[in-house]
């Protein structure tokens, strides 16, 4: 029996990454689901178990960076390698001017949306190099990049951070044959976009199985781009 291909996936609690992780393991992977929330993620493995799918449960926030940093060799220890990464977590913050924002909030967009992703970079690397046929690894970005919107300065700068140390990454290891690209979702359901825009009515918004299915085709083997910013039409 082929042993299945394992997937890492943050923010696999609810919204995108919860999709993700449900697609993912239909198509095949072995999901590592990670996220803050233990109860979550229990009901995420009894949906994909249900599935006939598998899954292994990291309750786990991303800000504690040493155990992002561990992370890696456990994967290595069970695996030997990882075959794709999503890596959606993130934290939308307050939206305020800048000129208010809080030093404490500012740090924590930037300690999710940015600094654990370079500890995830770090912790993963290795692994994906190590993967045969060579990983795959998406990583969520948002439409706030590059548009200089009122009240959007912490978001909107950490996700342009994410997307430069994202594409410096997928440009220093495109000879290993690993893939790295971006992907901006769109309007999508869920707490994050209903938390941003609350009057909105959501009911017109695309669910969050469309990113998934996205996701899941970017981190497939064959997926031949590279260091590509994807965006999904609303």
């Amino acid at each position: 029996m082929t042993a299945r291909p394992v997937v890492l996936v943050t923010g696999a609690s609810r919204g995108i990454g919860r999709a993700a992780a449900r697609a993912l393991a239909g198509a095949g992977y072995h999901v590592i689901a990670v996220a803050r929330s233990q109860k979550a993620l229990e009901g995420l493995d009894d949906e994909i178990g249900k599935a006939g799918g598998a899954a292994s449960l990291v309750p786990m926030d991303l800000k504690d960076f040493p155990a992002v940093d561990r992370l890696g060799g456990v994967i290595y220890e069970r695996w030997g390698k990882l075959d794709a990464l999503c890596a959606n977590a993130g934290h939308l913050g307050e939206l305020m001017q800048v000129s208010e924002a809080t030093p404490k909030m500012v740090e924590e967009v930037f300690a999710t949306n940015v600094l654990a992703n370079q500890r995830l970079i770090r912790s993963v690397d290795p692994l994906l190099r190590a993967a045969d046929p060579k990983g795959r690894a998406v990583f969520l970005t948002s439409g706030a990049v590059g548009h200089s919107r009122a009240f959007w300065g912490p978001y909107a700068a950490s996700k342009a951070a994410l997307e430069a140390l994202a594409l410096a990454w997928a440009a220093e290891i495109g000879f290993t044959g690993v893939k790295v690209n971006l992907l901006d979702p769109g309007a999508t359901r869920s707490t994050m976009r209903l938390k941003a825009y609350p009057g909105e009515d959501q009911a017109t918004l695309k669910g969050p199985e469309v990113a998934a299915a996205k996701i899941v085709e970017m981190l497939a083997p064959d997926y031949a781009a590279h260091g590509e910013r994807v965006v999904l039409p609303r």
